[in-house]
């Protein structure tokens, strides 16, 4: 027979397990997401006008979507903290701070990505 601890904490267990099986497949996206928002990622940032790139930022940990103050909707934007790449060489030089940046999700001149030399 069991003792009372032993099966609180299998009940537990159990627990946990059905209710994450039970997610849908968004909020199990949102949860993995989460995970790998948490543990980081080393994002780069670019900016363009046209063909030309304009700005860089780079040591991302995460891009994040604002949500609604009100609702449960999400705002137009997205926002992080990153390495502004003043020079832009890929690289964090001297003087080249970490910054706060948006950027609206109506804007298709941008591309997020890992640094593949991480």
């Amino acid at each position: 027979m069991m003792n009372t601890a032993a099966f609180s904490k299998t009940a537990a267990a159990l627990t946990t397990i059905l209710l994450v099986a039970g997610c849908t497949q968004e909020t199990q996206n949102k949860f993995g997401r989460s995970i790998q928002n948490w543990t980081g990622v080393n994002g780069v940032l670019e900016v363009y006008a046209g063909e030309k790139l304009v700005k860089r930022f780079i040591k991302i940990d995460k891009l994040t979507t604002a949500g609604a103050t009100q609702g449960s909707g999400s705002r137009p934007y997205r926002f992080g903290y990153g390495v502004l790449d003043t020079n832009l060489n890929g690289a964090q030089d001297n003087g080249e701070k970490r910054v706060y940046f948006e950027i609206s999700d109506y804007s298709t001149n941008y591309v997020f990505f890992e640094d593949p030399r991480s």
